[in-house]
């Protein structure tokens, strides 16, 4: 299942959102053009403004807001992977050199900056109450995700509560209020709202067990990073708790002494105990789980085409390869 043919009942209205988004990267600061310019054209799933346009078309939204409201949820997205790759120091990302290691990290954080306060102009254009409360309390959480994340690098006791917490955060978050954005232009009752936002969460946890699997098990020609980043980073992810609470005294001293110190040295030891302990597999059936919550939420939404691509959307956060 490719993307291609996931978005194929949208591909004018994503092309509509681009537009959109090259109008708004304008800047007088020419730096600012070209690091906005750089990481927002270097490829993407575009899943979120995605989410926005087949939440929206769901629930009969035959408008043209929701091109804008995709591009402000995309700049938010941007911003953030600005600001990630600066904390990381990662040097790879879509299989292209990071905005960071080509402009230096003094450009990314600040053009993240400048992505994040024109995406917040852009919302006020909008000029709708629910709709800057859903994104601006959807950007504060995932600023405190960030952190959350930042604390937990290198704590090889952060269990899995902690961990999900973080998806929850950080990446799940914005996942909702794509989708719920949908619906409240959509003009949906207040539950089908709460329903498409219940669809989000779930969804945007599903996408990020699995890029947490991909991490350890991907190619790297497909996936677009270096296999191991998150144990270079000293992260523990969901793979690693589970070797470190179900593996052998050997095995779990191995991770903990990875996690704690970070770096790929001992990249061959965990991929082994990894795959020793079926961690892989523990991880994808959860990722499996929140895909059928997510699914699951959608039972009260009319049937449509775009509610079938929704629903593709849950089979293919599970099934993907990258």
């Amino acid at each position: 299942m490719r993307m291609e043919r996931l978005y194929n009942l949208i591909r004018s209205d994503l092309e509509a959102v681009d537009a959109v988004i090259r109008q708004r990267l304008h800047s007088d600061v020419v730096l600012v053009r070209q690091v906005a310019e750089y990481i927002v054209q270097s490829g993407g799933k575009r899943l979120r403004p995605a989410l926005v346009l087949l939440s929206a078309g769901a629930l009969g939204y035959r408008g043209t807001h929701h091109y804008e409201l995709s591009a402000v949820i995309e700049f938010i997205h941007t911003a953030t992977l600005l600001h990630d790759d600066v904390v990381d120091a990662s040097d790879l990302r879509r299989g292209r050199e990071t905005a960071n290691a080509m402009f230096g990290n003094s450009a990314s954080v600040l053009v993240g900056d400048f992505l994040y306060s024109r995406a917040f102009q852009m919302m006020v254009a909008v000029n709708d109450m629910r709709i800057m409360r859903v994104l601006s309390d959807a950007t504060n959480l995932i600023a405190e995700g960030e952190v959350l994340q930042l604390m937990n690098c290198h704590d090889a006791n952060v269990d899995e509560a902690s961990y999900l917490q973080v998806i929850r955060y950080k990446t799940a978050k914005l996942f909702e209020a794509a989708a719920q954005l949908g619906a409240i232009i959509g003009g949906a009752t207040v539950a089908i709202e709460q329903a498409m936002a219940t669809y989000g969460i779930h969804l945007g946890t599903a996408f990020q067990l699995i890029d947490d699997v991909l991490d350890y098990s991907g190619a790297e020609l497909e996936t677009g990073k270096h296999l191991g980043d998150d144990l270079a980073e000293g992260k523990p992810t969901l793979p690693l708790i589970f070797v470190l609470q179900n593996g052998t005294a050997e095995q779990a001293a191995c991770v903990r002494q990875a996690i704690e110190s970070g770096g790929r040295d001992a990249l061959p030891e965990v991929l082994a105990a990894i795959r020793a302990t079926g961690a892989l597999e523990y991880a994808k059936q959860k990722a499996k789980a929140e895909s059928e919550r997510a699914a699951l939420a959608l039972k009260q939404i009319p049937p449509s085409q775009y509610k079938d691509s929704l629903l593709e959307l849950c089979l293919f956060a599970v099934a993907r390869s990258y």
